[in-house]
């Protein structure tokens, strides 16, 4: 596993700088993409960042042309925003990963179904767990959730 995450930190670390995004860019981007609109305070607590630093983030994603900032026409508060994957950008981005996907979809085709179910259930228990681990760290930092 350990092995695992390395290689993906450094594929993303490259992928990142074709793009000229930070890692911690990357990664919100991700988030967004999978889990958003999403305003930024949830992103922040999400990630586990001060809401300025996810301010600057979020301005260096919108300047590249990855995110737009939404009014919440559900809050209360006019000023409330949420944040929004822009999906024209996915192209470019997937591109990158072309690499790996095509790997990815060779290693699988030497497994059976029964197989695959097993791998997938111990990569979403296993993602869990990671989940848990990152909530009990988060919440015994000063200032934590």
């Amino acid at each position: 596993m350990r092995e695992l995450n390395n290689q993906l930190a450094l594929l993303n670390h490259h992928v990142g700088v074709r793009l000229s995004l930070r890692d911690v860019d990357l990664d919100c981007l991700d988030l967004i993409a999978r889990h958003g609109p999403l305003s930024p305070g949830a992103l922040a607590r999400r990630v586990g960042l001060h809401p300025a630093t996810m301010t600057g983030i979020l301005d260096r994603l919108q300047r590249g042309g990855w995110i737009v900032r939404e009014r919440d026409p559900e809050a209360t508060d006019r000023r409330s925003v949420t944040v929004r994957a822009l999906r024209e950008r996915n192209a470019e981005l997937y591109g990158l990963y072309a690499g790996m996907n095509a790997s990815m979809d060779e290693l699988c085709a030497g497994y059976d179904e029964t197989q695959l179910d097993v791998i997938a259930d111990f990569l979403r228990r296993a993602g869990e767990a990671g989940r848990r681990a990152t909530d009990e760290l988060s919440e015994a930092e000063p200032g934590g959730r």
